[in-house]
């Protein structure tokens, strides 16, 4: 099955799983996957990533985290670039999200980071989404 949007369909798996109360969550390899998945991890927004398989079929498994009331850590989580319209920012464009308490992904030429580290090393680049 060809993908138009890898990185939608990545959002939606999470979104759909995080509805559902799925504990794990298993879904296709890429890098640009993984990068935005490990930054999702390092912001505390999933519980673990584990990669495996053979080349061909690698896949990637994701640990979801839940609040101890079980709601999903994740409240929302949006595609801001797409591939019909590109968004990028500046370093003064790159703003915050949910008066803090959410983070912009952002690919810049130094990988894929949060907004705030993008500032924080003064490089802009492509916004791929918004998660609070």
């Amino acid at each position: 099955m060809s993908q138009t949007d890898p990185i939608a369909e990545l959002l939606t798996r999470i979104r759909n799983a995080m509805r559902a109360r799925y504990n794990d969550l298993t879904l296709p390899h890429s890098r640009l996957r993984e990068a935005i998945c490990r930054v999702l991890l390092a912001e505390g927004f999933i519980g673990g990533i584990e990669v495996g398989g053979e080349v061909p079929k690698k896949m990637l498994a994701l640990k979801l985290r839940y609040s101890t009331a079980r709601e999903p850590v994740i409240r929302g989580i949006t595609r801001v670039s797409k591939p019909s319209r590109r968004r990028y920012a500046g370093i003064d464009e790159i703003g915050k999200v949910r008066g803090a308490m959410g983070v912009q992904i952002v690919s810049t030429p130094l990988g894929v980071m949060t907004g705030r580290e993008a500032r924080r090393k003064k490089v802009g680049g492509e916004i791929l989404c918004r998660v609070w």
